[in-house]
């Protein structure tokens, strides 16, 4: 009886441990828990991204990582999100750096009116620059992602054709963008994008200038019923991770993210491209919003403005200490490069 019992103990025993050795991962799925903070709300594209990248994450972990996801500022806002990620509020964060520019300065510097043509570009443009640079500003975090909106248009309640259209009209605003408007004699009215709808509806702003996304993401189409073309600068984004977070990750599946940096990247690029034609067609059709575009002659007056700005930027960053004429020659090179 007891040769019985000892042959099935050790039975189970060669089973056990058969199972736990075919099956190493479902030991520790999900194991591994991640927060990742976003400051604007779930449908619009940096939210987007971060679900494909939480998607693709716990693929590629076979479910040893969990990612947390909290859209709209739930857990960090727009202004506080690096230092959020630093201090280990949550241990990934997607910001805008445009939000800081005195703070981000060599990134920022995709945000002068260079001629980026598109997201997919600005978001090649925006990475190597970033890799090249390495900027001190991320020297406290680990970087995942970099990726940029589409170039900036005017959306607005009131149809602005020509610069004397422009002067003095409030439209909210921020970074380069910011500078640009005023430049061109526009009043720039700094607040967050989710901030924006309010201030349209009590008519603090007559409109704002960014990416076209925003016309369904945020239904600005809805009260801006004109879209002047520019086509001028980008936002730069960033995805960074709490440091400690990250040395506590196991090699395996820091490879995993590492591989997906500039995968995820390209992506977001190209989907933010492909999402503004989708809000524009949404736009115009349901919305019954009119596109201005600028003629040769009229377009050539506002370029004329924006100069300026590369050349005060270049002597700030100089005084900073920065090899001002090589970031912007890289860009210039760059943008080049990724639109052959």
């Amino acid at each position: 009886m007891k040769n019985k019992i000892g042959l099935l103990l050790v039975g189970v025993l060669i089973a056990t441990v058969g199972f736990t050795s075919l099956e190493p991962v479902s030991a520790i799925a999900g194991s591994i828990k991640l927060t990742y903070a976003n400051f604007p709300p779930a449908p619009t594209f940096p939210c987007v991204q971060m679900e494909r990248w939480k998607k693709e994450v716990e693929k590629r972990t076979n479910g040893q990582v969990k990612v947390d996801t909290f859209p709209g500022g739930t857990l960090l806002g727009a202004k506080n999100m690096m230092d959020g990620v630093i201090a280990g509020q949550a241990k990934v964060g997607n910001l805008c750096m445009a939000y800081q520019p005195g703070r981000f300065v060599v990134t920022n510097a995709t945000s002068l009116p260079l001629g980026i043509p598109n997201a997919y570009v600005g978001s090649l443009v925006l990475w190597d620059l970033w890799a090249k640079y390495e900027p001190q500003e991320f020297g406290k975090v680990k970087v995942l992602a970099m990726f940029t909106t589409a170039p900036t248009n005017i959306m607005s309640k009131v149809p602005v054709r020509t610069l004397e259209d422009l002067q003095g009209l409030d439209l909210r605003a921020s970074g380069g963008a910011a500078q640009i408007l005023s430049a061109w004699g526009a009043n720039p009215v700094g607040m967050p994008m989710p901030a924006t709808v309010e201030a349209l509806q009590k008519g603090v702003v007559k409109g704002l200038y960014s990416s076209l996304e925003v016309m369904k993401d945020f239904k600005f189409a809805e009260s801006c019923k004109y879209v002047t073309m520019t086509d001028t600068v980008i936002y730069p984004f960033a995805v960074v991770m709490n440091m400690d977070s990250w040395n506590q990750l196991p090699k395996d599946v820091q490879v995993i993210l590492d591989d997906l940096k500039v995968e995820q990247s390209k992506w977001t690029g190209d989907y933010m491209d492909n999402h503004v034609k989708k809000a524009m067609k949404w736009a115009v059709e349901t919305q019954g919003v009119e596109v201005i575009n600028l003629s040769a002659a009229e377009k050539a007056r506002w370029d004329a403005k924006l100069q300026p700005l590369t050349d005060k930027w270049i002597t700030d960053a100089k005084a900073k200490g920065l090899p001002a004429e090589e970031i912007v020659a890289d860009i210039k090179r760059l943008i080049k490069k990724y639109s052959e």
